[in-house]
């Protein structure tokens, strides 16, 4: 079965500085059909205007990605670190026992569009870590392409929970193929551009929840680019 979360039916919040859709329940924004998937928490698209971000706030025991599309993404942390993520990078904050962290737009005359991905961890109470890594020199065309994971590996970041995330850029016409493992579930984030899956069409900021489908056949209607989330 798969179950499209269309893109205008999310969750909206415009503060002026940021513009957010949200896949699932977040803050004010609360639908019970709506709280997640798996171990899947938040899928927050965020356009936030040049100069501008947020401040110093705490997070724990949760896996925190980010995908930048457009811009870039000013990092700041209580482990120390400090970064700017650009499209083609990902980035990962495990939270555990607690850290405190800041996200600013880098630009200050152009917007950052991007996902922020939380992922429930796999236990409570392990130490906060970071890790970023750049993934577009890497990666093949018109195939699903491994960027996160509980074991990492060369171009992915480590997951502390049994996800694996993969990354697809596929060009107009093409078609790829992919194979859900008994027992398993996925999730489609739709980046940009238009696909088909198994005969159901998606666009530009579609989501689709997958459950007992072994075989998901992809078909780009135009060059676009999406998400694929492995779940337990």
């Amino acid at each position: 079965m798969i179950t499209v979360r269309k893109a205008n039916e999310r969750g909206h919040a415009n503060h002026g500085w940021l513009d957010s859709h949200h896949t699932f329940s977040f803050a004010s924004y609360y639908d019970p059909a709506h709280m997640g998937f798996r171990k899947l928490r938040v899928i927050n698209e965020d356009r936030v205007e040049a100069g501008r971000g947020f401040g110093k706030h705490p997070h724990r025991d949760m896996e925190i990605i980010s995908y930048v599309i457009e811009g870039a993404l000013e990092h700041g942390d209580s482990m120390g670190n400090n970064s700017t993520i650009t499209p083609g990078e990902i980035q990962r904050m495990s939270a555990g026992t607690g850290v405190v962290h800041s996200e600013y737009n880098h630009s200050k005359e152009d917007e950052v569009h991007f996902l922020q991905i939380w992922i429930e961890t796999e236990r409570n109470g392990i130490p906060p870590s970071y890790e970023q890594k750049r993934f577009d020199d890497r990666i093949e065309p018109n195939e699903l392409n491994l960027i996160a994971g509980r074991e990492g590996g060369e171009g992915a970041i480590t997951v502390h929970q049994d996800v694996n995330l993969y990354v697809a850029k596929m060009d107009a016409d093409a078609t790829t193929s992919y194979h859900v493992p008994q027992g398993r579930y996925a999730w489609i984030q739709m980046v940009r551009g238009n696909l088909t899956v198994n005969g159901v069409a998606l666009g530009e900021g579609d989501g689709a929840a997958v459950s007992d489908v072994d075989n998901l056949e992809f078909s780009a209607g135009s060059d676009n680019e999406f998400l694929l989330f492995d779940l337990a």
